[in-house]
Parts: C-alpha cells; sequence; structure tokens
C-alpha cells in the first residue's frame, strides 16, 4: 500500500481531487487531500496574513501528525510552491514529487517571480481592491470541462495575495527525495507552465510527461492522473 498526499492549487480546496483520491483508494492505497488554510472548507480561516509557509504547515502537519513516510506528494499549480516547501522540511518522508501542471521554484523564488511583471501587476491591482486578497482565475481561461467549470467557478474563492509573494526556503533536506516528475496539461491557451516542461524534459533527474487537457487535470482527466500517479509506487 502506498501513501498519496494530493496538494491542491490555488483557489481551490481539497475537494478538486475527490474523484482522483476515490480512484487510488479503490487501488488498496491510502490518501489524504489536504485543504490549505483559507480555501475550501476552511474559507472561515481566511485572513490577508496566510502566507505560503502556511499552507506549507498545513501539508506537513499532515504529514507529521498521521506519522506518514515514503509519501508521494502531488501539488497541482501554485501547490507546486506548496509541495517544493514541504520537501525542504520533510524529505526524507517524501518518495516523490509530483509537480501537475505547477510552478517549479528554485530556493528563496516566490510565485511571483515565476509569472510575468505584467501578470503580477494585475494580481496586485486586483488585491487592492480585495482588502489583500486575490480573486479566482475564471475556470474558462483554464478549459475546465462544460459540465464542472460552473462549479469550480462557485467554489473557488479568493486567496491572500501574501501566499504569491511569499518565497520557499531550501534546507538541503528537498535534496533527500528520489523522484520527481513534471506533468504538463495542454488543453489551454495559457502557457504559463510550458517553461517548466521544456527546462525539465531533459533532466534525466526528472520524469516529465504531458496530458491532453486543461488546467485542472484532476477533474478534466482523473483517470489518466491516477495512473501516472500509480506509477510512482513502482518507481
Amino acid at each position: 500500500m502506498a501513501t498519496f498526499v494530493l496538494v491542491h492549487g490555488a483557489w481551490h480546496g481539497g475537494w478538486c481531487y475527490a474523484r482522483v483520491a476515490k480512484l487510488l483508494r479503490s487501488a488498496g492505497h491510502e490518501v489524504y487531500t489536504p485543504t490549505h488554510t483559507g480555501v475550501g472548507e476552511r474559507a472561515h480561516l481566511a485572513d490577508y496574513h496566510i502566507t505560503l509557509s502556511t499552507h506549507v504547515h498545513d501539508v506537513a502537519n499532515v504529514i507529521e501528525y498521521e506519522n506518514l513516510s515514503d509519501v508521494i506528494l502531488c501539488g497541482h499549480s501554485y501547490g507546486g510552491m506548496v509541495i517544493t516547501g514541504v520537501a525542504a522540511s520533510l524529505g526524507e518522508r517524501i518518495k516523490s514529487l509530483v509537480f501537475l501542471d505547477a510552478f517549479v521554484p528554485e530556493d528563496g523564488q516566490s510565485l511571483f517571480d515565476l509569472i510575468t511583471p505584467d501578470m503580477a501587476n494585475q494580481f496586485l491591482s486586483l488585491s487592492r481592491t480585495m482588502n489583500g486578497r486575490l480573486p479566482p482565475i475564471p475556470a474558462a481561461a483554464f478549459n475546465v470541462n462544460q459540465k464542472d467549470a460552473a462549479w469550480v467557478d462557485k467554489t473557488c474563492i479568493p486567496q491572500a495575495l501574501t501566499t504569491f509573494t511569499d518565497g520557499v526556503r531550501f534546507s538541503g533536506k528537498e535534496a533527500m527525495v528520489k523522484n520527481r516528475t513534471y506533468i504538463l496539461a495542454t488543453g489551454y491557451d495559457m502557457r504559463v507552465f510550458n517553461r517548466f516542461h521544456d527546462q525539465l524534459k531533459n533532466d534525466p533527474k526528472w520524469k516529465v510527461v504531458t496530458v491532453p487537457c486543461g488546467h485542472d487535470v484532476m477533474l478534466d482527466q482523473p483517470e489518466a492522473l491516477a495512473k501516472l500517479l500509480l506509477e510512482e509506487v513502482g518507481r
């Protein structure tokens, strides 16, 4: 039996992984889908002081208090920032890092360091009208499937700007993680994550694959994602 911890992206919650979690559990594995402070069912804790570090602790504490080891840790989008921070804290407990159409930061980098200045300025302008929070990007921009798009728009909620400006800090423990995989979604027009695919595809330390769907792979292609995650078990 393997242990999976599935980390959502900005504005989402653990709810987005329900289909994938069901498939993995039906295959006999243990699955955790934590929700970050301030979003999803933890929306009542929303505060503009929440940072990336807060969300790293949210996930790291699941691993710590559930006494998990050999974890296959998957992070979607902004969740790539989170799982990188978790690896820096608990690298000895993580078997694989799976970046699902996600940011891959270097030491000290924030999400704002990994997007264009124009996009960062747009986020800053929006946050000034929302007391330091950022509204969700519409599902249509990510080509979420038609069946789920309205639900995603309804369920995603604003997130603290400070989660995008806080940098991740390496400790050396992140190097203890044996396996790294990058999954690029190719079925939508935004090209934020192509750079990571292109940088990593020839790196022998990484497994790099593509899936032909929108950004929310766990909703558009849950079976394909579950299959890719199950491949990590044997690595």
